[in-house]
């Protein structure tokens, strides 16, 4: 046998063995299979459940996602393709009218493949403050998901990478705060692309210091002020949930099956275990019939804040007169369920900019494009790696603001911003004509909430998504101020002769009225709903799973995923869902091992 005949061999058994796990149908599972987990959703969470939980070899998982695989999607694994990943990757979901943001039906993205959201997401890896969690832990009277306790989740989920291009980054972050022993999962970078206007933007944190101090690194627990964003790429590569903790090795575990382009429905009851209920059955989708899987331990639902209320309303298990509107029999009445929905409302602002090499640029020439993808395939460098945000500004409302004389502070502390803006090279988030320098601002602290409900008894009828964008005037009127803010950065002398006037409806923000119809016509979903499966403290007589996060009142379900999180934190919720569920998979382990 020649040696590349036996390579090609080894490489084939090798990837049959890697692949084992991966079923892309329930039929496809053999049907005398038994679990003690069966994990709804192979999202952020999920994903992180699935592999934290078969380090143990004696529990048999099964993990559940309802799209496709995520590999080989070239426009997810290219940070700055993010905005290119085809809608065949997404629940393609969309609000209801939004009242008080002008009627508009806003379009509401949520990942439908392996990874879900991280797979399609921007990325950005912000842990929020230290305030935020304090304040998790203070509410559900659990000081596990304190700053000081949940801190080592971070480190155990993430690994420290060089950025793509390999500079130096002294002065960018503090290693104090970060895992760079390679032991984590996920891997965080500093972006690896310079970006034109970045000298700019760091004299701009000079030139005004005083409103935009520069910080050495947001990560540290006390986020406030200008500094470099960090991301969950590695190698110029998008790590998402699916990628980091769903790896070769662990899919070839075998005591974890992972089944693909399959839907849940529903759980169900079982015989209780004592007097409470009990629902440790999942009723699934192959396509063509309705079957039923049993989890010997817990079923565990990670199928995030949209679809994990859908999933436990078709089930029966929310507010029993609205289900029984519907026409859906009660089988556990949880009126909390869908309720509390915290969403980040944001907008982008922009200004045509005196230069021509702008990321702008590349969009506008698909040869350009094309040739830049090829030097990423190639060898992971040149503007692809990044998603064309190279600095982030954490900042906070000034504490003498006339909003706070009519309106209570919503942050969980004074070292919490109230907003985020991001400034791109480019108009990478939206397709504009010219050449761009784009501040993208996200409002950390909603006071608006919204919810997640059924519109019939038909489990694959898409939810209603009712983020209640600014049905607060707390949202409007900070949002004003936010692009206030804006104009003043770009304002600072490091701008002068390369900002030139704002692009669209922008430009008419000259009056109040004007500023304020421009907020309400403009502001969207940042995409980062949570707190529609709310912890509570244990005894509580509202929200929906305890601090263990088990379902409230009933045996064999725990929620472990964005949902949970009973206040918004002042961040992207990518990095507290991770550390969520890497706490999670702890407290799993330890009652049943």
């Amino acid at each position: 046998m020649s040696f590349l005949l036996l390579l090609a061999l080894l490489s084939a058994t090798f990837l049959s063995l890697c692949n084992g796990a991966i079923h892309q149908s329930f039929d496809n599972l053999s049907p005398k299979s038994s679990f003690d987990f069966v994990i709804i959703g192979g999202g952020t969470a999920g994903s992180v459940i699935a592999s934290r939980l078969t380090e143990d070899p004696q529990f048999k998982v099964l993990l559940i996602e309802a799209g496709p695989s995520n590999q080989g999607i070239l426009d997810s694994e290219i940070p700055l393709l993010l905005n290119e990943i085809p809608p065949t990757f997404s629940w393609n979901y969309s609000t209801t009218p939004q009242v008080s943001a002008g009627g508009r039906v806003v379009a509401y993205p949520r990942g439908y493949l392996l990874g879900g959201s991280s797979s399609v997401n921007a990325m950005y890896y912000t842990r929020g403050s230290s305030s935020d969690f304090d304040r998790f832990a203070n509410f559900t009277g659990d000081p596990g998901w304190s700053w000081t306790n949940i801190f080592p989740y971070f480190l155990k989920n993430e690994k420290w990478v060089p950025p793509a291009d390999d500079h130096n980054t002294n002065g960018q972050f503090n290693p104090a705060f970060h895992n760079l022993k390679g032991t984590g999962m996920n891997t965080v970078s500093l972006p690896g692309f310079t970006q034109e206007i970045d000298g700019r933007v760091l004299q701009t944190s000079k030139d005004l210091a005083s409103e935009f101090p520069f910080t050495l690194d947001y990560n540290n627990g006390t986020p406030l002020g200008l500094g470099y964003l960090q991301s969950t790429i590695g190698n110029g590569t998008r790590s998402s949930s699916a990628i980091a903790y769903l790896t070769p090795s662990v899919q070839a575990r075998p005591n974890l099956q992972i089944v693909l382009n399959t839907r849940v429905t529903r759980v169900l009851q079982t015989n209780p275990i004592g007097g409470s209920k009990s629902f440790r059955q999942v009723e699934l989708s192959t396509g063509s019939k309705l079957v039923t899987v049993t989890a010997l331990k817990e079923v565990i639902l990670s199928a995030g804040s949209i679809n994990t209320p859908h999933v436990l309303l078709n089930s029966g298990i929310g507010d029993k007169d609205e289900l029984t509107k519907l026409g859906i029999s009660p089988t556990f009445d949880l009126p909390s369920v869908g309720k509390n929905l915290s969403d980040h409302p944001g907008l982008g602002v922009s200004y045509f900019v005196n230069a021509d090499d702008t990321l702008d640029s590349i969009f506008g020439n698909a040869t350009l494009e094309s040739e830049l993808i090829d030097e990423w395939e190639t060898n992971r460098t040149g503007p692809m790696v990044t998603i064309g945000v190279n600095h982030i500004v954490l900042l906070r409302i000034p504490d003498n603001s006339s909003i706070f004389k009519t309106f209570s502070d919503p942050s969980s502390g004074q070292k919490s911003p109230h907003f985020e803006i991001s400034i791109s090279n480019g108009a990478v988030f939206a397709a504009l004509a010219g050449h761009f320098v784009t501040a993208l601002i996200v409002h950390l602290t909603p006071a608006s909430r919204g919810s997640v409900s059924l519109q019939s008894n038909n489990p694959f009828d898409p939810p209603l998504i009712n983020p209640g964008f600014l049905t607060s005037q707390f949202d409007v009127q900070t949002l004003k101020e936010e692009v206030t803010v804006v104009k003043r950065f770009f304002s600072a002398p490091a701008w002068k002769g390369y900002v030139l006037q704002p692009q669209g409806t922008f430009a008419n923000t000259t009056t109040d009225q004007a500023l304020e119809e421009f907020v309400i016509n403009n502001a969207g979903t940042s995409a980062h709903p949570v707190g529609t499966a709310s912890m509570s403290p244990k005894n509580a007589n509202f929200g929906v799973v305890d601090p263990d996060l088990k379902v409230k009142g009933v045996q064999g379900l725990r929620i472990v995923d964005a949902s949970v999180m009973p206040f918004v934190p002042a961040a992207h919720p990518q990095a507290a869902t991770y550390v969520i569920a890497e706490r999670a998979a702890d407290l799993i382990k330890a009652e049943w091992q």
